[in-house]
């Protein structure tokens, strides 16, 4: 419960002048008297990846979808783009991802990008074999979906059917989505469980595929775009991390 109200505090805090009119990312700062509550930070001592999706350009090129799977796939698809905006996904995840990146440090987490620019080219598999080896203790992959019928819409979390933290996963994944509700008042989807995504099938460490609304709906695709949005996108996938590694510690 400690850990929760530190999360929700620091939320309101970090949120608030943010979505003041006129403020810019840049001039955001944690106020002085504020600084108590970081003496006991709820992400300390714990390593989040966080993995970008897709880059600037696709590799067609082939990779195993799970390791000794016979069956392959790209190894870096393309994404998808702004409906309105015209933006591909590649860019609009990167800026939420370094949003997000800022909220899980000030929360006291050691954090790892597998990318910062668009002009790499790292796999799903090295995307995965990334984190594993840098022992993380959650890995968040930031998607934004896409579709044909420009009226889906929601946030939605994908984990894996079977295989290494595939019931951790899921209980990371249902936390992020109860957060992302409360922060953002997103509609919620629901956790899908498949087997069909690499970068999950080669993850040894709990790991979710979180698709934060539609590019191919033209009202989530604009909204999305919004730095106060991506901020609240931000704030509720960290505090679903908090509230994901707090029920590992009420539960041990």
């Amino acid at each position: 419960m400690k850990t929760r109200l530190l999360c929700a505090l620091l939320a309101l805090m970090l949120c608030a002048p943010a979505l003041a009119e006129g403020r810019s990312r840049e001039v955001r700062i944690v106020p002085e008297e504020s600084a108590r509550l970081y003496s006991a930070l709820p992400l300390a001592g714990l390593k989040i990846g966080i993995d970008p999706g897709h880059q600037a350009h696709a590799d067609t090129s082939k990779e195993p979808v799970a390791p000794g799977s016979a069956e392959t796939k790209a190894r870096v698809a393309s994404g998808t783009r702004g409906v309105s905006t015209g933006v591909p996904e590649y860019v609009r995840v990167l800026e939420i991802s370094l949003l997000l990146r800022d909220e899980l440090v000030r929360l006291g987490a050691e954090v790892l990008m597998t990318r910062e620019t668009h002009d790499v080219n790292i796999s799903n598999v090295e995307r995965a074999l990334m984190m594993n080896e840098w022992g993380a203790d959650a890995v968040v992959r930031v998607h934004l979906n896409g579709s044909t019928n420009k009226n889906a819409h929601g946030i939605g979390m994908y984990v894996r059917a079977t295989g290494a933290c595939a019931e951790e996963s899921a209980r990371l994944a249902r936390c992020l989505l109860d957060a992302l509700k409360s922060v953002t008042g997103a509609h919620i989807q629901s956790v899908y469980k498949r087997d069909t995504y690499t970068g999950l099938n080669w993850s040894e460490v709990p790991c979710v595929l979180a698709e934060l609304g539609y590019m191919t709906n033209p009202e989530e695709d604009e909204n999305t775009a919004r730095p106060e949005y991506q901020l609240l996108l931000a704030q509720g996938v960290a505090q679903g991390i908090c509230q994901y590694f707090e029920t590992i510690t009420e539960n041990e």
